[in-house]
């Protein structure tokens, strides 16, 4: 495991080993207390990098998870009070990244998260549909082994299952996926897949 590789892991570590304390201050003797408001949950996690291709995970048995090797975050804000909103299904707007600690393929994505808790139990489903920016190869310029993406920016979906471990704590086993569906020449998709421990505030 390379130097930064192991920083990285520390550093996400100790992000979320504190984030639990900062989901339970009283939002009261916060100085921008407004801004719990707006955000409804942080997370963070580790992924299996590139596990698959396609954007339905299928073919579990030719999945690659020896390359656990990307840290990810993401904020999901309220979900706006917006009749727009309410008419889709109450989405949450997201931000989120991907980082491959190896410096391949990271993700930026932006999108919306549906959720739907199964039977007014504690388990859930969630599907995000977005787009996201790589700073990986587009074309014939991409070494032996690595993706040719095609578009610098590419749809982004996820698809999880998790549960509400407490009244703020979340965690979800998320696949996300990355790819152009054909827009441009080369449409070489990737596929995530990991844990994600989230704060609720």
């Amino acid at each position: 495991m390379t130097k930064l590789r192991q920083s990285c892991l520390v550093a996400a570590l100790l992000l979320g080993s504190s984030l639990p304390a900062l989901a339970q201050f009283d939002e009261a003797a916060l100085p921008s207390a407004g801004v719990l408001d707006v955000v409804d949950e942080v997370r963070v996690g580790l992924a299996f990098h590139g596990v698959y291709y396609t954007m339905i995970p299928q073919n579990f048995g030719d999945w690659d998870t020896s390359r656990l090797e990307d840290v990810t975050f993401d904020v999901l804000f309220t979900s706006p009070d917006l009749d727009a909103f309410r008419w889709i299904g109450a989405p949450r707007p997201e931000i989120g990244a991907t980082i491959n600690l190896e410096g391949e393929d990271s993700l930026v994505h932006a999108g919306l998260t549906w959720q739907a808790h199964l039977f007014d139990s504690p388990v859930f489903v969630e599907g995000t549909f977005g787009a996201a920016i790589h700073n990986g190869y587009l074309g014939d310029e991409a070494p032996a082994g690595r993706r040719k993406f095609g578009c610098r920016v590419n749809f982004y979906e996820r698809f999880g299952i998790g549960a509400d471990l407490s009244d703020n704590v979340t965690a979800t086993l998320a696949y996300e996926h990355s790819s152009n569906a054909e827009l441009c020449d080369n449409n070489a998709g990737i596929s995530n897949f990991g844990l994600k421990l989230g704060w609720k505030f």
